[in-house]
């Protein structure tokens, strides 16, 4: 694997480089089939729920069913591994979190290189996490809870839908930032951690908002803050977690599109046109804003700069946090 500085300075520059043509391609014709869609996850999580709401739009712009393929484990890396050695014809499409950058670091032998492996398509949304709890917490705030937490170190979880996402980084910043001692607890999915988190087996879980909505409404579960710098749009009155007592603390997910190296440019190009087009339909934006996402969409080039950025942000750390797995 590359080092760590040459990953970081190569990735713009590979990303952003022009695919290599694996046989003509004819983007006027494309698709003439049914597109899968490998989500790295198990259903009901975050990635699922809004790769489906996106899944819905272009299977209408394309008059083509939309397959979506749940590929977990592994943190991901079976789905990204998948996405990364499909065949580059445009039929298989990779619909990645912000995963797809941190296990380059958390992993000793990913499966994949992010830097070399896919052709960037589109960045399709950003979205907050929120910290919950379990209702049999006697805690309503974030402030309530790290006095809670402090008062018994090493006695409380949280839990994450597994290594080497955002859900567990921030577990690990809010132990360094809060001056707390929770223990992770991982899971393999979101589905497994509810099972867990909802009777209280687990006391608290940062997730991402689209996977936990309906808990929170539904009053299975309680939220305490969201994870961003500023408060989120669907929930208005849950305060940031650095306005309640951890200054500086931020951290969203990202979602984006991504082909096989080696896919015809123009189909990456016609592929990212859809999105644009299905992230503008009024139903799309509503059903992705309602899961609390901000919809962004993108061009190739920008997710390339993207995740160039997000190697540099994550690496030094999860180095510095000491998070690795072989």
């Amino acid at each position: 694997m590359h080092s760590r500085r040459a990953v970081a300075k190569s990735a713009l520059s590979v990303l952003a480089a022009p695919a290599v043509f694996v046989r003509p391609a004819r983007a006027e014709n494309w698709p003439d089939r049914p597109v899968r869609m490998i989500v790295p996850f198990t259903p009901g999580g975050a990635n699922d729920v809004i790769a489906r709401v996106l899944a819905g739009g272009l299977a209408e712009i394309w008059g083509r069913e939309l397959v979506i393929d749940n590929r977990g484990g592994a943190g991901g890396n079976i789905g990204y591994v998948d996405g990364a050695r499909a065949t580059p014809d445009g039929y298989t499409l990779l619909f990645a979190p912000t995963g797809l950058v941190l296990n380059t670091f958390i992993y000793d032998a990913p499966g994949y290189d992010v830097t070399t492996d896919y052709a960037p398509v589109s960045l399709v949304c950003e979205q907050p996490n929120i910290l919950v709890a379990t209702n049999s917490l006697p805690v309503k705030t974030v402030r309530e809870f790290i006095d809670y937490a402090r008062a018994r170190p090493g006695q409380l979880s949280y839990a994450s839908a597994g290594f080497g996402t955002t859900l567990q980084l921030c577990g690990e910043l809010f132990n360094r930032m809060a001056g707390v001692d929770l223990a992770h607890v991982p899971y393999k999915g979101t589905g497994p951690a509810f099972a867990d988190l909802i009777p209280g087996r687990v006391q608290v879980m940062f997730n991402a908002l689209a996977s936990v909505t309906s808990q929170i409404h539904g009053g299975q579960l309680r939220a305490l803050g969201v994870t961003s710098a500023t408060r989120a749009p669907s929930f208005p009155d849950v305060p940031t977690i650095a306005e309640s007592g951890v200054p500086g603390f931020d951290v969203s997910s990202w979602f984006g599109v991504f082909a096989p190296r080696r896919t015809p440019p123009e189909i990456v190009a016609s592929a990212r046109a859809a999105i644009a087009a299905a992230l503008a339909r009024p139903a799309t934006r509503a059903a992705m804003e309602d899961l609390g996402s901000v919809v962004v969409g993108s061009t190739p080039d920008q997710l390339a700069a993207k995740v160039a950025s997000e190697i540099a942000k994550w690496g030094p750390l999860i180095k510095a946090a000491g998070i690795r797995l072989e």
